[in-house]
Protein backbone atom coordinates (compact mmCIF):
# COMPACT_ATOMS: atom_id res chain seq x y z
CA UNK A 1 0.00 0.00 0.00
CA UNK A 2 2.93 2.39 1.18
CA UNK A 3 4.75 1.76 -2.54
CA UNK A 4 1.66 2.14 -4.10
CA UNK A 5 0.68 5.87 -2.42
CA UNK A 6 4.82 6.36 -3.14
CA UNK A 7 4.28 5.68 -7.31
CA UNK A 8 1.00 8.06 -7.27
CA UNK A 9 2.65 10.81 -5.66
CA UNK A 10 6.15 10.57 -8.08
CA UNK A 11 3.43 10.66 -10.63
CA UNK A 12 1.39 13.45 -9.12
CA UNK A 13 4.91 15.47 -8.62
CA UNK A 14 5.76 14.29 -12.18
CA UNK A 15 2.47 15.51 -13.76
CA UNK A 16 2.80 18.93 -11.92
CA UNK A 17 6.94 19.59 -12.65
CA UNK A 18 5.78 18.53 -16.66
CA UNK A 19 3.35 20.93 -16.56
CA UNK A 20 4.77 23.90 -14.87
CA UNK A 21 7.84 23.55 -17.02
CA UNK A 22 5.53 23.93 -20.03
CA UNK A 23 4.32 27.24 -18.53
CA UNK A 24 7.74 28.20 -18.02
CA UNK A 25 8.67 28.03 -21.24
CA UNK A 26 5.07 29.75 -22.93
CA UNK A 27 5.60 32.57 -20.23
CA UNK A 28 8.91 33.39 -20.47
CA UNK A 29 11.35 31.09 -22.40
CA UNK A 30 11.07 30.86 -26.57
CA UNK A 31 7.94 29.63 -26.37
CA UNK A 32 5.89 32.60 -25.56
CA UNK A 33 3.99 33.85 -28.33
CA UNK A 34 4.58 37.38 -28.06
CA UNK A 35 8.15 36.94 -27.96
CA UNK A 36 8.07 34.51 -30.93
CA UNK A 37 6.43 37.31 -33.25
CA UNK A 38 8.71 40.65 -32.03
CA UNK A 39 11.35 38.78 -33.15
CA UNK A 40 9.83 37.42 -36.34
CA UNK A 41 8.47 40.80 -36.90
CA UNK A 42 11.74 42.87 -36.44
CA UNK A 43 13.86 40.46 -38.55
CA UNK A 44 11.55 40.72 -41.64
CA UNK A 45 9.97 44.33 -41.17
CA UNK A 46 13.30 45.87 -39.76
CA UNK A 47 10.50 47.92 -37.51
CA UNK A 48 9.99 47.55 -33.71
CA UNK A 49 6.79 45.67 -32.67
CA UNK A 50 3.88 47.73 -31.41
CA UNK A 51 3.74 46.37 -27.47
CA UNK A 52 2.04 49.11 -26.30
CA UNK A 53 -1.72 47.63 -24.73
CA UNK A 54 -5.08 48.94 -26.63
CA UNK A 55 -5.21 51.41 -23.86
CA UNK A 56 -1.86 52.49 -24.00
CA UNK A 57 -2.05 53.34 -27.66
CA UNK A 58 -5.63 55.01 -27.14
CA UNK A 59 -4.30 57.30 -25.06
CA UNK A 60 -1.36 58.25 -26.65
CA UNK A 61 -3.39 58.97 -29.93
CA UNK A 62 -6.02 60.59 -27.80
CA UNK A 63 -3.97 63.56 -27.11
CA UNK A 64 -3.12 64.25 -30.51
CA UNK A 65 -6.67 63.54 -31.96
CA UNK A 66 -10.18 63.80 -29.51
CA UNK A 67 -11.97 61.96 -32.51
CA UNK A 68 -9.95 58.67 -31.94
CA UNK A 69 -11.95 55.89 -29.80
CA UNK A 70 -11.78 52.18 -29.17
CA UNK A 71 -13.28 49.85 -31.35
CA UNK A 72 -13.49 45.86 -31.50
CA UNK A 73 -16.14 45.58 -28.76
CA UNK A 74 -19.30 43.93 -30.35
CA UNK A 75 -22.27 45.55 -30.54
CA UNK A 76 -23.53 48.44 -27.90
CA UNK A 77 -26.46 46.92 -28.21
CA UNK A 78 -26.93 44.74 -25.08
CA UNK A 79 -27.02 48.03 -23.31
CA UNK A 80 -30.70 49.07 -24.22
CA UNK A 81 -33.74 47.17 -25.35
CA UNK A 82 -34.21 50.37 -28.02
CA UNK A 83 -31.86 50.50 -30.63
CA UNK A 84 -29.71 47.82 -31.90
CA UNK A 85 -26.55 49.32 -33.55
CA UNK A 86 -25.16 47.32 -36.24
CA UNK A 87 -22.14 49.72 -36.73
CA UNK A 88 -19.15 51.30 -34.70
CA UNK A 89 -18.15 55.56 -34.32
CA UNK A 90 -18.85 57.56 -37.35
CA UNK A 91 -16.08 59.56 -38.62
CA UNK A 92 -13.79 58.48 -35.90
CA UNK A 93 -10.10 57.23 -35.79
CA UNK A 94 -10.62 53.41 -34.44
CA UNK A 95 -8.27 51.42 -32.38
CA UNK A 96 -9.11 47.63 -33.17
CA UNK A 97 -6.12 45.10 -32.49
CA UNK A 98 -2.70 44.01 -32.84
CA UNK A 99 -1.89 40.52 -34.01
CA UNK A 100 0.84 41.93 -37.06
CA UNK A 101 3.00 43.87 -34.86
CA UNK A 102 1.40 47.04 -35.43
CA UNK A 103 -2.19 47.92 -34.76
CA UNK A 104 -5.29 48.35 -36.48
CA UNK A 105 -6.26 51.65 -36.87
CA UNK A 106 -9.22 53.28 -39.14
CA UNK A 107 -11.02 56.23 -40.03
CA UNK A 108 -14.98 55.01 -40.20
CA UNK A 109 -16.85 56.52 -42.56
CA UNK A 110 -20.59 58.23 -42.06
CA UNK A 111 -22.21 55.18 -40.54
CA UNK A 112 -19.42 53.44 -38.91
CA UNK A 113 -17.94 51.38 -40.89
CA UNK A 114 -14.52 50.58 -42.48
CA UNK A 115 -14.99 52.31 -45.27
CA UNK A 116 -13.51 55.68 -47.13
CA UNK A 117 -16.36 57.94 -46.56
CA UNK A 118 -16.65 58.49 -50.33
CA UNK A 119 -17.69 55.14 -51.35
CA UNK A 120 -21.58 56.07 -50.23
CA UNK A 121 -21.36 59.10 -52.49
CA UNK A 122 -21.01 56.34 -55.40
CA UNK A 123 -23.66 55.82 -58.27
CA UNK A 124 -22.72 51.67 -58.47
CA UNK A 125 -21.41 49.83 -55.45
CA UNK A 126 -19.70 46.14 -57.51
CA UNK A 127 -19.30 44.31 -54.10
CA UNK A 128 -21.53 44.95 -50.78
CA UNK A 129 -19.90 42.91 -48.14
CA UNK A 130 -21.31 41.19 -45.20
CA UNK A 131 -19.86 39.30 -42.24
CA UNK A 132 -17.98 39.68 -38.83
CA UNK A 133 -14.44 40.51 -37.56
CA UNK A 134 -12.38 38.71 -40.57
CA UNK A 135 -14.92 41.47 -42.89
CA UNK A 136 -14.47 44.24 -40.81
CA UNK A 137 -10.32 43.29 -41.11
CA UNK A 138 -9.41 42.22 -37.96
CA UNK A 139 -6.37 43.11 -37.62
CA UNK A 140 -4.91 44.79 -40.91
CA UNK A 141 -5.11 47.92 -42.07
CA UNK A 142 -5.85 49.63 -45.29
CA UNK A 143 -5.86 48.65 -48.42
CA UNK A 144 -4.95 44.74 -46.50
CA UNK A 145 -8.61 44.00 -45.62
CA UNK A 146 -11.00 42.02 -48.03
CA UNK A 147 -12.89 45.27 -49.20
CA UNK A 148 -9.87 47.25 -49.67
CA UNK A 149 -8.28 44.51 -51.49
CA UNK A 150 -11.56 44.15 -53.72
CA UNK A 151 -11.40 47.75 -54.73
CA UNK A 152 -7.86 48.32 -55.70
CA UNK A 153 -8.55 44.65 -58.00
CA UNK A 154 -11.58 45.48 -59.65
CA UNK A 155 -11.04 49.59 -59.59
CA UNK A 156 -14.81 49.79 -58.44
CA UNK A 157 -16.60 50.75 -55.66
CA UNK A 158 -16.87 48.53 -52.48
CA UNK A 159 -18.65 48.89 -49.35
CA UNK A 160 -17.80 46.57 -46.29
CA UNK A 161 -20.10 46.49 -44.15
CA UNK A 162 -18.36 43.30 -41.50
CA UNK A 163 -18.75 44.42 -37.72
CA UNK A 164 -16.88 42.26 -35.00
CA UNK A 165 -19.31 39.65 -33.27
CA UNK A 166 -21.68 39.75 -36.13
CA UNK A 167 -23.54 36.28 -36.85
CA UNK A 168 -26.30 35.63 -39.58
CA UNK A 169 -29.40 37.65 -38.10
CA UNK A 170 -26.88 41.30 -37.18
CA UNK A 171 -25.31 40.75 -41.23
CA UNK A 172 -29.53 40.24 -42.38
CA UNK A 173 -30.30 43.62 -40.26
CA UNK A 174 -27.16 45.13 -41.68
CA UNK A 175 -28.19 44.30 -45.06
CA UNK A 176 -32.18 45.51 -44.96
CA UNK A 177 -30.50 48.91 -43.16
CA UNK A 178 -27.83 49.81 -45.48
CA UNK A 179 -28.39 47.98 -48.78
CA UNK A 180 -28.60 50.67 -51.61
CA UNK A 181 -30.50 50.18 -55.03
CA UNK A 182 -26.89 50.66 -56.41
CA UNK A 183 -25.51 47.31 -55.27
CA UNK A 184 -24.38 44.85 -58.53
CA UNK A 185 -23.22 41.82 -55.94
CA UNK A 186 -23.95 41.48 -52.08
CA UNK A 187 -20.95 38.90 -50.83
CA UNK A 188 -22.29 36.65 -47.49
CA UNK A 189 -18.96 36.15 -45.51
CA UNK A 190 -19.05 33.14 -43.13
CA UNK A 191 -17.01 31.91 -40.70
CA UNK A 192 -17.33 28.60 -38.41
CA UNK A 193 -18.65 30.51 -34.82
CA UNK A 194 -21.54 32.56 -36.38
CA UNK A 195 -23.99 29.32 -35.51
CA UNK A 196 -22.97 30.38 -32.12
CA UNK A 197 -23.20 34.22 -32.67
CA UNK A 198 -27.01 33.59 -34.15
CA UNK A 199 -27.67 31.27 -30.60
CA UNK A 200 -27.12 34.66 -29.25
CA UNK A 201 -28.47 37.47 -31.51
CA UNK A 202 -31.65 35.25 -31.13
CA UNK A 203 -32.12 36.22 -27.52
CA UNK A 204 -33.03 40.04 -29.05
CA UNK A 205 -36.48 41.42 -29.41
CA UNK A 206 -35.17 43.97 -31.88
CA UNK A 207 -33.26 41.61 -33.98
CA UNK A 208 -35.71 39.15 -34.15
CA UNK A 209 -38.04 41.80 -35.64
CA UNK A 210 -36.31 41.65 -39.02
CA UNK A 211 -37.46 37.85 -39.36
CA UNK A 212 -41.00 38.50 -38.06
CA UNK A 213 -41.43 41.63 -40.37
CA UNK A 214 -40.67 42.22 -43.86
CA UNK A 215 -41.24 45.35 -43.68
CA UNK A 216 -39.59 46.40 -40.23
CA UNK A 217 -36.21 48.61 -40.41
CA UNK A 218 -34.89 50.71 -37.39
CA UNK A 219 -33.97 53.04 -40.15
CA UNK A 220 -30.26 53.39 -38.60
CA UNK A 221 -29.28 55.66 -41.57
CA UNK A 222 -30.93 58.60 -40.09
CA UNK A 223 -29.96 57.76 -36.23
CA UNK A 224 -25.76 57.70 -36.21
CA UNK A 225 -26.09 60.21 -33.52
CA UNK A 226 -28.04 58.15 -31.22
CA UNK A 227 -25.53 54.93 -32.27
CA UNK A 228 -22.39 57.22 -31.13
CA UNK A 229 -24.28 57.74 -28.01
CA UNK A 230 -24.55 54.54 -27.26
CA UNK A 231 -21.79 53.47 -28.56
CA UNK A 232 -19.71 55.74 -26.19
CA UNK A 233 -21.37 54.10 -23.40
CA UNK A 234 -20.19 51.22 -24.33
CA UNK A 235 -16.99 52.01 -24.90
CA UNK A 236 -16.56 54.14 -21.59
CA UNK A 237 -17.38 50.35 -19.86
CA UNK A 238 -14.56 49.06 -21.92
CA UNK A 239 -12.18 51.66 -21.15
CA UNK A 240 -12.77 51.41 -17.54
CA UNK A 241 -12.28 47.68 -17.69
CA UNK A 242 -9.05 47.65 -20.07
CA UNK A 243 -7.44 50.13 -17.85
CA UNK A 244 -7.96 48.21 -14.62
CA UNK A 245 -6.79 44.83 -16.42
CA UNK A 246 -3.61 47.01 -18.04
CA UNK A 247 -2.81 47.54 -13.89
CA UNK A 248 -3.26 44.23 -13.25
CA UNK A 249 -0.75 43.00 -15.95
CA UNK A 250 1.76 45.24 -14.44
CA UNK A 251 1.58 43.92 -10.97
CA UNK A 252 4.27 41.50 -9.67
CA UNK A 253 1.18 39.83 -7.90
CA UNK A 254 -0.64 39.33 -11.21
CA UNK A 255 1.94 37.97 -12.94
CA UNK A 256 2.44 35.21 -10.35
CA UNK A 257 -1.15 34.25 -10.25
CA UNK A 258 -1.21 33.91 -14.07
CA UNK A 259 1.71 31.50 -13.75
CA UNK A 260 0.31 29.29 -10.89
CA UNK A 261 -3.44 29.29 -12.90
CA UNK A 262 -1.67 27.90 -16.04
CA UNK A 263 -2.38 30.81 -17.88
CA UNK A 264 -0.40 30.07 -20.95
CA UNK A 265 -1.11 26.62 -21.15
CA UNK A 266 -4.80 27.27 -21.20
CA UNK A 267 -4.30 29.39 -23.80
CA UNK A 268 -2.76 26.82 -25.93
CA UNK A 269 -5.37 24.37 -25.30
CA UNK A 270 -8.45 26.66 -25.48
CA UNK A 271 -6.89 28.05 -28.97
CA UNK A 272 -5.37 24.60 -30.27
CA UNK A 273 -8.46 22.20 -28.85
CA UNK A 274 -11.26 23.20 -27.34
CA UNK A 275 -12.10 26.44 -29.78
CA UNK A 276 -12.88 24.02 -32.39
CA UNK A 277 -15.16 21.90 -30.32
CA UNK A 278 -17.24 24.97 -29.39
CA UNK A 279 -17.62 25.59 -32.85
CA UNK A 280 -19.79 22.42 -33.73
CA UNK A 281 -23.50 22.90 -33.54
CA UNK A 282 -25.52 19.92 -32.89
CA UNK A 283 -28.56 21.85 -32.61
CA UNK A 284 -30.88 21.46 -35.45
CA UNK A 285 -33.31 24.22 -34.73
CA UNK A 286 -30.20 26.71 -34.90
CA UNK A 287 -29.32 24.98 -38.58
CA UNK A 288 -33.14 25.40 -39.72
CA UNK A 289 -32.96 29.14 -38.40
CA UNK A 290 -29.91 29.50 -40.40
CA UNK A 291 -31.34 29.13 -43.53
CA UNK A 292 -34.25 31.26 -42.85
CA UNK A 293 -32.54 33.72 -42.96
CA UNK A 294 -30.12 33.07 -45.18
CA UNK A 295 -33.11 32.96 -47.80
CA UNK A 296 -34.50 35.96 -46.40
CA UNK A 297 -31.37 37.87 -47.63
CA UNK A 298 -31.24 35.99 -50.99
CA UNK A 299 -34.43 37.33 -51.86
CA UNK A 300 -34.01 40.95 -50.59
CA UNK A 301 -30.52 40.82 -52.44
CA UNK A 302 -32.27 39.79 -55.48
CA UNK A 303 -35.55 42.20 -55.37
CA UNK A 304 -32.77 45.05 -55.27
CA UNK A 305 -31.52 43.42 -58.83
CA UNK A 306 -28.26 42.28 -56.98
CA UNK A 307 -26.61 38.94 -57.25
CA UNK A 308 -26.14 37.11 -53.77
CA UNK A 309 -22.45 35.14 -53.44
CA UNK A 310 -21.93 33.26 -50.63
CA UNK A 311 -18.23 32.52 -48.94
CA UNK A 312 -16.94 30.00 -46.17
CA UNK A 313 -13.58 30.85 -44.40
CA UNK A 314 -11.35 28.46 -42.78
CA UNK A 315 -10.19 28.95 -39.59
CA UNK A 316 -7.04 27.91 -37.91
CA UNK A 317 -7.69 24.72 -36.10
CA UNK A 318 -8.75 23.23 -39.47
CA UNK A 319 -5.22 22.99 -40.04
CA UNK A 320 -3.57 22.35 -36.66
CA UNK A 321 -5.85 19.75 -35.24
CA UNK A 322 -6.49 18.03 -39.07
CA UNK A 323 -10.10 17.37 -38.71
CA UNK A 324 -13.11 17.48 -40.60
CA UNK A 325 -15.65 20.13 -39.65
CA UNK A 326 -18.83 18.45 -39.76
CA UNK A 327 -20.54 21.69 -39.35
CA UNK A 328 -19.01 22.99 -42.77
CA UNK A 329 -21.02 20.03 -44.37
CA UNK A 330 -24.32 21.38 -43.30
CA UNK A 331 -24.05 25.04 -43.93
CA UNK A 332 -22.81 23.56 -47.89
CA UNK A 333 -25.85 21.54 -48.34
CA UNK A 334 -28.27 24.57 -47.11
CA UNK A 335 -26.52 26.89 -49.40
CA UNK A 336 -27.06 24.29 -52.58
CA UNK A 337 -30.30 23.72 -51.68
CA UNK A 338 -31.12 27.89 -51.40
CA UNK A 339 -29.18 27.63 -55.12
CA UNK A 340 -26.66 30.02 -53.79
CA UNK A 341 -23.12 30.42 -55.22
CA UNK A 342 -20.56 28.85 -52.69
CA UNK A 343 -17.21 30.19 -52.54
CA UNK A 344 -15.23 27.37 -50.66
CA UNK A 345 -11.76 29.42 -49.49
CA UNK A 346 -10.26 26.38 -48.45
CA UNK A 347 -10.46 24.69 -51.49
CA UNK A 348 -9.68 28.03 -53.61
CA UNK A 349 -7.11 29.25 -51.57
CA UNK A 350 -5.88 27.11 -48.46
CA UNK A 351 -5.85 23.76 -49.62
CA UNK A 352 -3.48 25.08 -52.33
CA UNK A 353 -0.33 26.43 -49.74
CA UNK A 354 2.18 23.55 -48.59
CA UNK A 355 1.61 25.71 -44.81
CA UNK A 356 -1.54 27.57 -44.79
CA UNK A 357 -0.13 28.31 -41.42
CA UNK A 358 1.77 31.09 -43.22
CA UNK A 359 -1.70 33.04 -43.64
CA UNK A 360 -2.45 33.54 -39.93
CA UNK A 361 -0.21 35.97 -38.21
CA UNK A 362 2.75 34.61 -37.50
CA UNK A 363 1.74 31.37 -37.47
CA UNK A 364 -0.57 31.64 -34.87
CA UNK A 365 -3.75 31.54 -33.59
CA UNK A 366 -5.75 34.66 -35.34
CA UNK A 367 -7.38 36.24 -38.06
CA UNK A 368 -5.77 36.48 -41.59
CA UNK A 369 -2.73 38.33 -41.98
CA UNK A 370 -1.96 40.35 -44.91
CA UNK A 371 -1.08 37.91 -47.81
CA UNK A 372 -4.06 35.78 -46.40
CA UNK A 373 -6.30 38.82 -46.83
CA UNK A 374 -4.59 39.50 -50.75
CA UNK A 375 -5.19 35.48 -51.34
CA UNK A 376 -8.95 35.48 -50.08
CA UNK A 377 -9.70 38.31 -51.75
CA UNK A 378 -8.40 37.33 -55.39
CA UNK A 379 -10.00 33.82 -55.00
CA UNK A 380 -13.48 36.02 -54.59
CA UNK A 381 -13.15 38.19 -57.35
CA UNK A 382 -12.03 35.65 -59.69
CA UNK A 383 -14.87 33.44 -58.69
CA UNK A 384 -17.57 36.24 -59.48
CA UNK A 385 -15.55 36.90 -62.36
CA UNK A 386 -15.75 33.15 -64.10
CA UNK A 387 -19.45 33.45 -62.94
CA UNK A 388 -20.25 36.16 -65.68
CA UNK A 389 -20.19 39.12 -63.84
Amino acid sequence: MEKIKAYITIILISFLFGIYSFEFYMTFGSGNVLNKKIKIYEKVQGNNYDTRTKFEIYKDLKKKDEQTVLGGFEHASLLTDKLYSLSGFSNAKTIVCNENGYYMIYTSDRFGFNNPDSEWEEKEIEFLLLGDSFVQGFCVNRPNDIGSNLRNISKKSVLNLGYGGNGPLTEFATLREYLGQNVKNVIWIYYGNDLIDLKNELNSEILKKYIKNKNFKQNLKQKVRDINFQNKAAMEIEEKAIDEQTQDNKSLKYKILKFIRLHQTKRVIRNNFTYKKNQTIKNDEIYSKFKEILKLSKNLTEENGSRFFFVYLPGYTKYTLKESDASYQKIKKIVKELEISFIDIDREVFSKENDPLVLFPFRQYGHYNEEGYRKVSEAIYNFILRNGN
